[in-house]
């Protein structure tokens, strides 16, 4: 496919050429059941068993705890942003909570998680906290999100007996993320948590591109498909058991995560093509964890390493662009984003797009900041290789 271009879109992103391969043959032919996966009725006994391999394998993949709940669903991240505190509250009340209100606790370190703050306060439910904001005003006189909060700043901030602590992992547009290394200022202070707080994460992002650290100290982890493992249209929500079955007329049917476990995704319609294409990419990542030494459910930490490698590249790349007075860094040092490096081309507008069109004279496209932020942003998923990340720095060594 040598006309194929590199992609490094923040979504929809990239997706193994061999599984794209696959995926044509599955359009005619779903596993030698003579029909097509996109017409295949989804309550099929054929589709039924290949959705709970998908499931299966995700479980493997993230070596997730019995007592959590795999549940595919439509309407991306964005409909978790109501669907979270509908179903959270509910959880609130059915346990004995009495507050009118409940405190619902965010941390926001960009657009997104910014947006499901927003989303909280619109719905008028409870008493949004926001435990910390790092939204800052930028030399420029833009708002904007540079760094992830040092572990200091959520001291003694947290609800006592909050329906939902909401954060989210790694910010698309803004290029921040919590940092992996749980000893480091910039990572995620689950030791400052209230005992038993229903914690709530966006992985968009970042999920399964490496291990989720503190797993079972989540009540809800969850991803829209279409940056490492699938294409639009799914998302994956990750549901501890006590807060998957919590009945509340209150809850539109579609965003009730107990209809989804009562009918096992399966409740209408799911997303049948992004479901296949995810299970596709599943079987991939774990045959390509093996041939790496890996045991199966250990895969995630080959991928890990792989994104540290991509990440590290750019970023030399960057730091030698702002050396040399040509590329300026958007995010402060211990905050950046390993999935979404972004960066501003110095020069303006005009350098800008110079450094975009020449990128896609190169075949690589998908370069263009998010259209709030403008700039650069490299988005470096799991489908995005490292001989296709040197050529990107090539191209960023020419430019300069």
């Amino acid at each position: 496919m040598s006309d194929r271009v590199i992609n490094f879109g923040a979504g929809p992103s990239a997706l193994p050429e061999e599984v794209l391969t696959e995926a044509c043959k599955g359009l005619l032919n779903f596993q030698n059941t003579g029909i097509g996966i996109a017409e295949i009725s989804h309550r099929s006994a054929d589709f039924d068993r290949y959705i709970r391999e998908v499931e299966e394998n995700m479980r493997i993949l993230l070596r997730l705890p019995q007592d959590y709940k795999v549940l595919f669903a439509q309407g991306g991240g964005t409909a978790q942003f109501s669907a979270v505190v509908l179903n959270m509250l509910a959880r609130y009340r059915s346990r004995g909570g009495t507050a009118e209100k409940p405190a619902m606790d965010y941390i926001v370190t960009g657009s997104w998680s910014e947006k499901a703050m927003k989303e909280a306060k619109r719905l008028g439910l409870g008493d949004v906290n926001v435990i910390v904001n790092t939204q800052t005003i930028a030399d420029d006189g833009k708002k904007t999100f540079n760094h992830i909060p040092d572990r200091d700043s959520y001291k003694n901030k947290f609800s006592q007996d909050p329906a939902l602590i909401y954060y989210c992992v790694n910010e698309t547009v803004d290029g921040v993320e919590f940092n992996d290394d749980l000893e480091s200022p910039t990572s995620f202070p689950f030791d400052s948590l209230p005992d038993g707080a229903p914690l709530v994460a966006d992985y968009s992002s970042s999920f399964m591109s490496r291990p989720i650290p503190f797993i079972d100290k989540h009540a809800i982890i969850y991803a829209g498909a279409q940056k490492n493992i699938g294409p639009a249209g799914l998302t994956i929500i990750i549901v501890r058991d006590e807060w998957a079955n919590v009945s509340d007329n209150s809850i539109p049917l579609c965003l009730s995560y107990k209809a989804l476990v009562d009918s096992r995704s399966l409740y209408n319609t799911p997303p049948v093509l992004s479901i296949y294409i995810t299970g596709l990419v599943l079987r991939r990542m774990l045959e390509i964890g093996a041939e790496n030494g890996r045991p199966r459910k250990k895969a995630l930490e080959y991928y890990g390493e792989r994104t540290v490698k991509k990440a590290s590249k750019v970023n030399a790349a960057l730091k030698e662009g702002e050396a040399r007075g040509i590329f300026k860094g958007k995010v402060l040092e211990g905050s950046g984003s390993k999935m979404n490096v972004v960066f501003d081309i110095v020069g303006g507008e005009d350098k800008l797009k110079e450094f975009v069109s020449g990128a896609e004279q190169r075949g690589m496209k998908g370069l263009k900041g998010h259209r709030s932020v403008g700039g650069v942003r490299v988005s470096l998923y799991n489908a995005v290789t490292e001989d296709q990340v040197d050529k990107l720095i090539q191209y960023m060594n020419q430019f300069m």
